[in-house]
């Protein structure tokens, strides 16, 4: 069924909630839940997905009791907050730890599409609580690594393993492991696509997602979610209204409503304005100082490149530089933002 449930969701970026619904239960039709969802879907009104649709609000308030792995993969996939204190989105509770990093290995990994490679033997070790700059012009491969290290790409050759994590899983050309979903619940990305729907509020797209990862005190979760981010005022107003900056915060509030091990972010300050990018860059020194591992795909000119603790240069989709594991990446950082400089 997680694959099916998989499938639909890479599929899916846009739409109403109803379509994806019926697409997932369509695909999952012999599990027992796909059942019972396809019947309760089949006696829907055609305007069941417009946006003050009750249905729509049965749909986020009812929806069907999913085991935890199952609900982590289908929001991993997308990709992409027991105690009620209030605490900022991304971090864990007052006195509590943010769980460890999930260290991850890339070894000997190509990607092909048809007559054009991708990456070209990658082989990086990433331990857990590093936070990886990853650099390179248009094209140089850095989203497909990302996608391959999110799971939601398998590598042509090669293998993607995470040594820190419990369940041992590991992705590899030619098949998926038994476990290969494992470590799905453990990783959130934010992509080029927000992946937020636009007939839903802001408070309803959080709490979607935070239902498919089976999260305790969802509407406390929430809150918390959209004050962090600056959109608490905003919480019931529909998504389609809002701008490019407000659909990237909230975005990023989704993916870090888990507060995941691994973080994965292409390009996450595009279309933020002075007060996200502060917002943005706190919360990652946050995260940074808590030992989760992030890969930030960016320009030589973001602010965050600060919190780097490595750099990794891609070009033609091979690893042209790599500062490595424990070495001070600011001499190449600087070195890059000379090279950017309008001036040059």
């Amino acid at each position: 069924m997680h694959a099916a449930l998989e499938a639909t969701w890479n599929s899916v970026s846009t739409g109403s909630p109803r379509s994806m619904w019926r697409s997932a239960a369509n695909r999952a039709s012999k599990d027992a839940w796909g059942k019972r969802l396809n019947n309760k879907l089949s006696s829907l009104s055609p305007d069941a997905a417009s946006p003050r649709s009750p249905v729509r609000d049965s749909l986020l308030k009812d929806s069907p009791q999913r085991s935890p792995s199952s609900r982590a993969a289908m929001a991993s996939a997308t990709s992409t907050e027991s105690a009620p204190e209030k605490r900022t989105v991304g971090l864990p509770p007052s006195g509590g730890k943010h769980a460890a990093g999930l260290a991850i290995s890339f070894d000997r990994v190509e990607k092909r599409f048809g007559s054009l490679v991708a990456l070209r033997n990658v082989t990086l070790e990433i331990p857990a609580g590093e936070f990886v700059a990853l650099l390179g012009p248009n094209g140089a491969g850095k989203t497909t690594l990302l996608r391959i290290a999110a799971l939601l790409m398998n590598p042509s050759s090669g293998h993607v393993r995470f040594p820190s994590s419990s369940e041992a899983a590991s992705s590899a050309a030619g098949g998926t492991n038994s476990n290969a979903d494992a470590p799905k619940k453990l990783i959130a990305m934010v992509g080029h696509n927000t992946l937020l729907y636009d007939e839903l509020t802001a408070a309803e797209n959080l709490k979607l997602f935070a239902q498919l990862y089976d999260l305790q005190n969802i509407p406390d979760r929430v809150a918390q979610a959209l004050d962090a981010c600056g959109l608490a005022s905003r919480a019931k107003s529909i998504v389609r209204t809002f701008s490019r900056g407000m659909r990237q915060r909230l975005s990023i509030a989704r993916a870090l409503l888990p507060a995941p091990q691994l973080l994965l972010l292409d390009e996450p300050a595009a279309g933020l304005d002075r007060q996200g990018l502060a917002w943005f860059s706190a919360t990652l020194a946050r995260l940074r100082a808590q030992g989760a591992t992030v890969l930030m795909s960016t320009h030589a000119r973001n602010e965050s490149l600060d919190l780097a603790t490595r750099a990794v240069s891609l070009s033609a989709g091979r690893v042209e530089r790599d500062t490595g594991a424990g070495a001070d990446p600011r001499p190449f950082l600087a070195a890059l933002r000379a090279e950017n400089s309008p001036e040059n």
